[in-house]
């Protein structure tokens, strides 16, 4: 099959984040997408007033049924992000197992949006639905330090800490683990990301880090712009991690900076911050590398 992703995320009228995010830069880099809009709002909830409704998973089921009925419902990929209730989530499960009768070899790319900062942003009966029923269908995680903390229940202080949570992950049978936007004491005041890949048996065969520089600013939409851009370029690269990761932070980097240049000057309002992804069309389609992924080798 052609790539062909199926991205069931938030939506935005105004702004990027979400789908909104997620669905152009696949479909530039030639993927073709179809999404539902778990949420259709305004605008995201970094504005003064946020406008809009929550779709229930019987309509999810609703929408996907129409999809089967048309025999269309065939994917390379599924891709998810924001989900706000228990039933959506577990509805996202029911659809994943049909897709897997269609495609058995389909890769699930999951961005388990709960919270971040020590806060959790949705209801936390979603975290056992995300511990016992998606961890272990899903091929591709790409959690944050909070996130993957309340999915292994591992305080993570040290780089040690990262790596045992992320084999924590592996032995779920995810077979690739990315915890973005670290801010430890080995980073040194930079981003540190840690991703590891395990082909075979439980534990990791590869192990990589990335040190970055760190925008200050926050930027709503990086996340699910982040998970996107893996996806694509894992495929493309015939699942290599290194050069996936290293092409996906360096189209993220020249959007974020993009972003943080246009701010400048401009009051501090949430429209202009929202992330400039269509003047970055270039940088997203051809990524220049200049940080590169070191291999961590380990310990005995």
């Amino acid at each position: 099959m052609e790539p062909r992703v199926l991205s069931i995320q938030s939506h935005v009228v105004s702004g990027y984040v979400g789908n909104k995010s997620a669905v152009f830069p696949m479909q530039i880099l030639g993927f073709d997408v179809d999404f539902v809009n778990s949420v259709q709002f305004s605008n995201h909830t970094g504005y003064s007033s946020v406008k809009g409704h929550v779709i229930t998973e019987n309509e999810l089921e609703e929408l996907f049924i129409g999809l089967k009925e048309n025999g269309i419902a065939r994917y390379t990929h599924l891709l998810t992000g924001y989900v706000g209730s228990p039933g959506f989530l577990k509805q996202i499960a029911n659809i994943l197992q049909h897709l897997k009768h269609e495609n058995p070899n389909i890769i699930y790319v999951c961005d388990p949006v709960m919270g971040d900062n020590g806060e959790m942003y949705v209801p936390q009966e979603l975290l056992p639905i995300y511990k016992d029923i998606i961890l272990p269908l899903a091929t591709v995680l790409v959690p944050n330090l909070y996130e993957t903390e309340q999915l292994t229940d591992i305080k993570i202080d040290t780089e040690e800490k990262v790596w045992e949570a992320i084999e924590v992950l592996h032995k779920k049978g995810i077979q690739v683990v990315c915890v973005t936007s670290l801010e430890l004491p080995v980073c040194k005041g930079k981003i540190c990301i840690f991703a590891s890949s395990k082909k075979k048996g439980h534990e990791s065969d590869l192990r990589l880090k990335m040190t970055i520089p760190k925008i200050n600013e926050t930027f709503t939409g990086s996340g699910d712009l982040f998970a996107a851009l893996l996806l694509c370029f894992l495929y493309k690269s015939g699942s290599n991690l290194k050069d996936s990761l290293e092409k996906t932070v360096a189209a993220l980097q020249a959007v974020l900076t993009r972003t943080f240049n246009f701010t400048s000057g401009k009051p501090s309002l949430p429209q202009y911050k929202e992330l400039r992804l269509i003047q970055s069309k270039d940088d997203i389609m051809n990524p220049k590398v200049v940080y590169k992924a070191t291999v961590v080798e380990k310990k005995k």
